[in-house]
């Protein structure tokens, strides 16, 4: 291994497959985290050590770890003083953010924080839900929960529970009386660490190649023939804040076009770029994308 090794965190738990599923996207080649807390990285300068998200800031901010993985709503509840290096949409099951909500029994006559005064309030995201009581001047209760939250809704007065796509609150029909917060991943570093030349370039580096891979998963790049004579009609269909490349062909009639879209985009183009007199369209999906 390298003398310069930047000691980066990932995941353990819910993120942890998305984190080595973007990682792979990206360009790199990462095995062994099925069976060790080390996995291996084809980057002898980058040393990964799994960790759960929730202690991630703490260990970051306290230089054990260069730099990590977590979600912000963990650095908040943490407190952590940290370089935040960027903001990284992807989660468990899709790339929206998650929000912490405040949930209660569909059957409950509770629908508004309010009524919660003087109750007691389950959740694993205890200082946060302290905050959002007393910015609010509600007095509750609010207790650490090891898990199964969702169980605990009709324990105790509420609950403040992680949703992604609020299956698991609806399958324990709870409803959802108020957001706490919303969260995504970030990409943190240690102070010291950012401050060091070849742990932030190499921090850089990283940030610029997962930003890429999470681009080129949303968008797919596109390329047709088009004669000269069609080129400006063509032109006008698509995306006016994207500049196509054009390029001459062997036929001095026709031009190849090539561009990139947003995969929501390419099924209303494709027919409308047909009609304009386009040919040969056809599209191919995209590793890394950088802005």
């Amino acid at each position: 291994m390298s003398e310069k090794v930047l000691k980066l965190g990932v995941p353990k738990g819910s993120l942890q497959k998305a984190t080595f599923d973007l990682f792979e996207r990206a360009g790199f080649n990462v095995s062994g985290y099925e069976r060790s807390y080390f996995p291996r990285i084809d980057d002898d300068e980058i040393q990964l050590i799994l960790l759960r998200a929730q202690e991630m800031s703490r260990y970051v901010e306290d230089g054990v770890l260069d730099a990590g993985f977590t979600g912000y709503d963990w650095i908040v509840e943490n407190d952590s003083d940290v370089r935040e290096v960027c903001e990284l949409c992807y989660s468990k099951a899709t790339s929206r953010p998650t929000k912490w909500v405040l949930a209660v029994p569909n059957e409950s006559n509770i629908s508004r924080p309010e009524d919660l005064a003087g109750g007691i309030i389950a959740t694993e995201l205890v200082n946060a839900t302290k905050k959002y009581f007393a910015d609010k001047n509600i007095d509750v209760k609010v207790e650490f929960s090891w898990g199964a939250t969702e169980v605990k809704a009709r324990l105790v007065d509420g609950i403040v529970e992680l949703t992604e796509t609020g299956s698991s609150l609806r399958a324990n029909n709870l409803k959802v009386i108020d957001t706490i917060m919303t969260s995504t991943t970030r990409f943190i570093a240690n102070k010291k660490a950012w401050d060091d030349e070849f742990k932030r370039q190499k921090i850089d580096n990283i940030a610029i190649l997962l930003n890429a891979a999470i681009d080129a998963k949303t968008t797919v790049g596109m390329k047709m023939n088009v004669k000269k004579n069609d080129l400006e009609k063509v032109l006008k269909i698509l995306p006016a804040e994207k500049s196509p490349t054009v390029s001459t062909l062997a036929d001095s009639e026709y031009v190849a076009v090539e561009i990139i879209v947003a995969d929501g985009i390419e099924r209303r183009l494709m027919p409308e770029l047909k009609r304009a007199g386009a040919s040969g369209i056809f599209t191919y999906p995209l590793n890394k994308v950088i802005h």
